[in-house]
Formats: C-alpha cells, sequence, structure tokens
C-alpha cells in the first residue's frame, strides 16, 4: 500500500533545508511511535526502514531513544523463569 501526505509547501521547504530523503525521515519519525505504542513489532520496524535484522532495529530505536526491552519485559521473563524451576 502506498501512502501519500499533502504538506503545506512552507513546511516541506523546512523540512528539505534539514533533511535530504524527506520520505525517509517521516518514516524513521513514525517507526520509534509505532514501537513504543505497540502499533507496530520489531519485525515491521524492519521492514518498514528495510533494515537487515532485528539487531539493527533495536540499534535504531536505541538511537531514538526508545527501549526495545522494558521492565515489564523484564518482569514477564522473571515469571517464566519461576515457572520453569518450579516444575
Amino acid at each position: 500500500m502506498e501512502v501519500a501526505m499533502s504538506l503545506p509547501d512552507e513546511i516541506v521547504q523546512h523540512l528539505q533545508e534539514k533533511h535530504a530523503d524527506v520520505p525517509r525521515y517521516v518514516l524513521e519519525s513514525i517507526a520509534p511511535e509505532g514501537y513504543r505504542s505497540h502499533t507496530l513489532t520489531t519485525e515491521e520496524v524492519c521492514q518498514l526502514l528495510g533494515l537487515e535484522d532485528r539487531f539493527a532495529v533495536h540499534e535504531f530505536l536505541q538511537a531514538h531513544g526508545v527501549p526495545f526491552y522494558t521492565l515489564d519485559d523484564l518482569r514477564h521473563d522473571l515469571a517464566t523463569l519461576d515457572r520453569m524451576q518450579a516444575q
């Protein structure tokens, strides 16, 4: 699917002054928030940005201040470990 956006010329000009590839800039702006809000998965961010693997996604997210392993993830993993040890 292709998505088109209409932006005022003044805004486009301002973006072009700061970013050589505005469409790429938009994608790279959407991806971190999509991941942070659980709208996009690691695999989807990888596909969206054309990254090589999940490690590249983690590096990208880290560079944009988005944790890819959260405190909730740790709690879930510790609970799983406790269940496994109890068996």
